[in-house]
């Protein structure tokens, strides 16, 4: 058995204890992973702390050297990572061959950036505006895409001259320990630290004095307590939180297109992703033609293990995100009608069918929750307006679509959509050149594009007397 380790200061170290870890796709334990203790913790912080000074200081090319060599070495092992990624995460080999490559993309994307000083002039002279490093930073990541969401942090972080505690999610902590593996051999002592936990080490962490600044990507319940853990110290945070995207699909918009986009989205990594469409509001005029074709859409994909030939859906990743998904499906079923799926697959492991519920109120908990999982509402409307108000109801405001032929008429509605992004006749286009952020109680602060490299950085003025 391969035996993972924790990078703590430059040396790969074993943890407190070992947590086992589940492959989705059975159920059961296949390997095991090192915890670390709050000492260690305290440990990887101290070690970023001592080794921030140096790393500031040293040249933007020679960061953005690390940063490149650093994703050379993970394309040498794009197989193992993306093999390791079905193992501890469930989704199929297709979709684990991009993440890998998608994470390669961001590190490459993000070590490319510039951040030089800039001249502005004023009535008594002229000014320098620099951008600076903050320190410490600690990431901390989820179990739907750790290792996308993971260089979504570290890479702009560590190019702008901070250091970095990587601490994944407890039941994927595979690939960021791999991570660190591949970083104890090209970044110096300290600057790169990755540690695992069993879910106890998350507000030690971020209640830390001597982190700087958190960026963190999850549930809005559990960002509202990481906002509060960083207040007694005001640290810098941006935080990725839930979504409860809304799709609208007008009446002239290309139906089979539409379907088949939402589908793809809609279920893609089993429905487990913040920006997925999670609310189909299809006008009357195309409801039934876009519900035939949704469902076919839907029926044709492949549930299994992510290993398995052919497999487009897999499982859900975790047991307790099982659970709550099949009492949404329970719940909706006794509520609305059920088009496709609704059932528990008959195999070991966390399958559910992917599923598609009509005739559902806006009350239902499927349509006002995040589900986060391969269930999707498809809701009638007659009026563009009451679409666009119903789509904005709730407390989330990540992203959401438009479906339309006419892409002039999509971008005049597009704009009174209170969430941070709206795609058109697209959803979860996602690029890490394009900056990515929510409204309202679904984040604080972005990720992506140069904006993203500026959340790690903090202005400083030069204002001489003339």
């Amino acid at each position: 058995m391969h035996a993972y380790k924790m990078l703590i200061d430059g040396q790969l170290v074993e943890g407190a204890k070992t947590i086992e870890i589940v492959n989705p796709a059975t159920g059961r334990p296949f390997t095991t992973a090192p915890a670390a203790s709050e000492d260690q913790l305290n440990a990887a912080v101290a070690a970023a702390r001592r080794a921030f000074p140096a790393w500031a200081a040293t040249p933007w090319d020679e960061r953005r050297n690390c940063l490149l060599l650093f994703a050379q070495r993970l394309e040498e092992e794009v197989e193992d990572f993306a093999n390791l990624l079905v193992k501890e995460q469930g989704k199929p080999l297709a979709e684990a061959r991009f993440e890998v490559g998608a994470t390669l993309q961001g590190i490459r994307y993000y070590a490319s950036a510039e951040l030089g000083a800039e001249t502005r002039s004023h009535a008594n002279g002229s000014y320098e505006i620099e951008r600076r490093p903050l320190g410490v930073v600690a990431a901390i990541t989820p179990w739907n895409y750790p290792l996308i969401l993971a260089s979504n942090k570290f890479s702009p972080a560590l190019l702008t001259g901070n250091t970095v505690v990587l601490k994944p999610a407890p039941t994927t902590p595979l690939t960021s320990l791999e991570l660190g593996r591949l970083a104890s051999e090209i970044f110096p002592a300290g600057v790169f630290n990755v540690i695992a936990d069993d879910n106890d080490l998350g507000s030690i962490l971020t209640g830390h004095p001597d982190i700087a600044k958190i960026s963190f990507t999850g549930s809005t319940g559990t960002g509202k307590r990481v906002m509060h853990g960083a207040a007694e110290t005001l640290k810098r945070v941006t935080l990725e939180l839930g979504g409860n995207d809304p799709a609208i699909v007008l009446k002239d918009a290309d139906v089979d297109g539409a379907a088949q986009g939402l589908a793809a989205t809609a279920f893609l990594n089993a429905g487990q992703i913040c920006a997925a469409p999670k609310r189909l509001y299809v006008a009357n005029e195309i409801y039934d033609a876009f519900c035939e074709r949704l469902v076919a859409a839907a029926r044709a994909l492949k549930l299994g293990a992510g290993d398995e030939e052919g497999v487009t859906l897999g499982p859900i990743q975790n047991n307790m995100q099982f659970c709550k998904v099949r009492e949404i499906i329970e719940e909706a079923a006794s509520q609305g009608r059920v088009l496709t799926g609704g059932h528990i697959a008959n195999r070991p492991g966390f399958f559910i069918e992917p599923t598609v519920i009509a005739d559902l109120d806006d009350e239902a908990r499927l349509v006002a929750d995040e589900q986060f999982g391969p269930v999707v509402p498809v809701l009638r409307f007659s009026d563009e307006r009451d679409a666009i108000a119903r789509a904005n109801a709730g407390p989330y405001g990540l992203g959401a679509s438009i479906w339309s032929r006419d892409v002039g008429r999509a971008r005049v509605l597009a704009r009174d959509l209170d969430v941070g992004t709206i795609w058109i006749n697209q959803h979860v286009a996602i690029q890490p050149d394009i900056p990515f952020s929510g409204a309202k109680q679904s984040g604080v602060g972005t990720e992506g594009g140069i904006e993203g490299v500026h959340e790690f950085t903090r202005l400083q003025v030069i204002n001489a007397a003339a």
